[in-house]
């Protein structure tokens, strides 16, 4: 019967992913953060995809905005756990470290994976890096709570 469940579970999170980033039955600032955003792998627990930072995103000097940043790796994180545990979960704790910049239009690859679940707490780590040579550019460690 899990298997079952693993498989709706995951099967809601890529309709879910694939909604977002259209801006079809999201808010207004997941529409603009995930704008674009291309799943490249998707099964349960783990998350990869790519992102062109998009213009809106930037900050006044050129660079991917960390707000824009943040908002993403939160989402993203929610949606593994989504795909894990097959229940919308809410971030209870959220760190981000920001390595490096990166520029409008650059392209990033973003890969987010469940690391940890117990009771009603389930861990995922992101990591954000520049697509042509893996330099790390922001890493976010999410807790998330039902």
């Amino acid at each position: 019967m899990r298997m079952k469940e693993d498989d709706d579970a995951l099967q809601a999170s890529i309709k879910m992913l694939e909604r977002t980033s259209k801006g079809v039955e999201c808010s207004e600032l997941e529409a603009i953060t995930f704008q674009g955003i291309q799943a490249v792998e998707l099964r349960t627990g783990f998350l990869r995809c790519y992102f062109v930072i998009p213009i809106h995103a930037a900050d006044q000097d050129g660079n991917w905005h960390a707000g824009a940043i943040a908002t993403l790796i939160d989402g993203l994180g929610a949606l593994t756990v989504n795909s894990f545990t097959g229940k919308s979960k809410a971030s209870v704790d959220l760190t981000i470290s920001l390595y490096s910049s990166a520029k409008i239009q650059e392209e990033v690859e973003i890969e987010a994976k469940v690391v940890g679940s117990r009771g009603k707490l389930t861990s995922a780590l992101v990591e954000v890096k520049r697509k042509g040579n893996g330099e790390l550019i922001a890493l976010g460690a999410a807790i998330l709570s039902i």
